[in-house]
């Protein structure tokens, strides 16, 4: 009777869950550079955190109720004291988050390269405060380079870790017990799936569903040929088998070769609470039919999963994502669009502005100038993977987009810049910035290439504040200033693929920043940024 009582709510459920219109949402739900995606529930609410590498605050972390709208509300690390970044170059930092919940309590694991490398943080409410981190000594074969964390809460309380690693010097994932509270191994870490021969298997992920124990890795590097791959045991320890159909989940075949959505992997799977399966992943958006590369950064997808009791779990019906997909969803839940302008008229930073590592407090301030951004240069430029330049930038989200500041700053010295710059990483960057030269305020356009620096275009100004804009295209960003009420001159264009992934290298993407320095100058006249506008060029464009 129980048997059969199980069986017909199922069948009821199920029913319910067709019932449901299909709706036509829009991929990627976290647009921009929101890399390594991990996803939790808990009752009806959804928390997702993402990879930040050199970038602070660490490990966004967003909310929702629905899995395809999203709310940031807040930082995981958001302290120096979590979050050393002093050693991070380009596209160091932190790797590959993984969230969870067990027993009132919020877990994020994840891996600090080259400053402490795996630890995990806790919280009893998402939005933080998170705790100091707990650093794990893994002991797997193949030296310190062990990353790419995840926990694991089996029914009995007992947790485990799973790694990248080796086993017998193949690469395999690990798994081990671990103490959560100290973060102590309790058993050795042992291989036990090396994937079905991809390189770099990574990202892992336990399940327990109908009595099998399911392991989701990525295999193919982070790239064109990334993909899902999963395997199954009725055993945590293994041995584990793959499914015969992997990958479930790859754009490297043809039928999605000419897919505007390339390069999907590393991705977590979630169960909602009408009981379907979802899959979040991470993948980019190259700039073009004819073109491979992407300068968005690996941004987060979404794509419903069927996963029939004791079967293999199918994602999509194909194994491929789309931008637009059309699918029964839970009750969609929109937040409030955020404004186009930050009138910097808070007491902090929205979560949206970022730093390049540890940042100095004393270079920055809301309060001294109310309603202006002060920013105080340093001897830090953004050449440097020394320190923290003076510098806040937010993630360019769109193709086609206007950015546009106001911006005070009279520089009395040679080296004394302020400006608008859209950053990739150290060595790829453009910038649009006032500076002194022979006695006379100058308005300069540059680009830095690798070793090549162009000067692209020099103006007087007139004293004053002056509007600096940059309006981007898939294949261009065109640079303009204007004063008082004149309309905005043109300064130049640049080609955005050369702060694309392909040819600037890294794992990031591109940010547009706020930026100030006093290099060779003994101080610099405080930089007043009065507004910041991001606006997407249509609702087109936002897509």
């Amino acid at each position: 009777m129980k048997l059969l009582r199980a069986t017909l709510l199922l069948l009821l459920m199920r029913l319910v869950a067709t019932a449901q219109p299909a709706v036509t949402y829009h991929n990627p739900v976290l647009p921009g550079f929101y890399p390594d995606p991990s996803v939790c529930r808990v009752g009806n609410d959804f928390y997702l955190v993402t990879s930040s590498f050199e970038y602070y605050p660490g490990v966004p972390i967003f909310h929702s109720t629905d899995l395809v709208n999203w709310e940031q509300i807040g930082h995981v690390l958001n302290r120096p004291s979590q979050l050393p970044l002093a050693k991070a170059e380009a596209s160091l930092g932190i790797f590959a988050p993984t969230i969870r919940y067990h027993d009132g309590i919020f877990y994020v694991v994840s891996t600090n390269i080259l400053g402490g490398w795996n630890f995990l943080v806790t919280a009893k409410n998402p939005a933080g405060p998170w705790s100091e981190p707990v650093w794990i000594k893994t002991n797997a074969e193949g030296g310190p380079f062990i990353i790419d964390p995840s926990l694991f809460f089996e029914d009995d309380g007992k947790a485990y870790l799973t790694t990248t690693g080796r086993q017998n010097g193949v690469p395999s994932i690990q798994l081990a017990e671990i103490d959560v509270k100290t973060g102590r191994l309790l058993t050795q870490q042992t291989g036990i799936w090396p994937g079905t021969g991809g390189r770099y298997p990574e990202g892992p992920h336990l399940y327990k569903k109908d009595g099998w124990y399911y392991l989701l890795i990525a295999e193919g590097g982070t790239e064109y040929g990334h993909k899902v791959t999963i395997a199954r045991s009725k055993v945590i320890t293994g041995p584990y088998v793959g499914n015969p159909a992997n990958p479930i989940l790859t754009h490297a075949q043809v039928s999605a070769q000419d897919s505007p959505v390339q390069g999907v992997g590393h991705a977590d799977l979630v169960q909602a609470p009408d009981n379907s399966w979802w899959l979040v992943a991470l993948g980019f958006r190259p700039i073009g039919p004819r073109s491979n590369h992407h300068i968005l950064g690996r941004e987060t997808f979404l794509a419903p999963v069927s996963w029939p009791a004791g079967e293999w779990p199918v994602v999509n019906g194909n194994g491929t994502l789309a931008e637009n997909m059309t699918a029964p969803t839970l009750p969609l839940h929109p937040f409030p669009v955020l404004a186009v302008r930050d009138n910097f008229d808070a007491g902090q930073l929205g979560f949206a502005w970022n730093y390049l590592r540890n940042p100095a407090p004393v270079a920055y301030s809301l309060t001294e100038k109310k309603g202006f951004l002060r920013l105080l240069g340093n001897n830090i430029t953004l050449d440097s993977t020394l320190g923290s330049p003076t510098f806040v930038g937010r993630r360019q989200q769109h193709y086609d987009f206007t950015a546009t500041t106001s911006l005070d700053f009279t520089p009395r010295q040679t080296g004394q810049e302020a400006g608008l710059t859209v950053l990739l990483n150290n060595r790829h960057h453009y910038e649009v910035f006032i500076r002194q030269s022979a006695g006379q305020r100058r308005l300069v356009l540059a680009y830095t290439l690798g070793r090549l620096r162009h000067l692209e275009k020099e103006v007087l100004l007139a004293p004053g504040p002056v509007q600096l804009r940059v309006t981007g295209t898939r294949r261009t960003y065109a640079f303009s200033y204007a004063q008082g009420r004149q309309a905005f001159k043109p300064l130049g264009t640049a080609d955005t693929y050369l702060l694309s992934t392909e040819t600037a290298g890294g794992n990031t993407g591109v940010l547009l920043g706020l930026y100030a320095t006093a290099a060779g100058a003994k101080s610099t006249p405080a930089a007043l940024f009065d507004w910041f506008d991001y606006a997407p060029a249509s609702p087109a464009a936002a897509k």
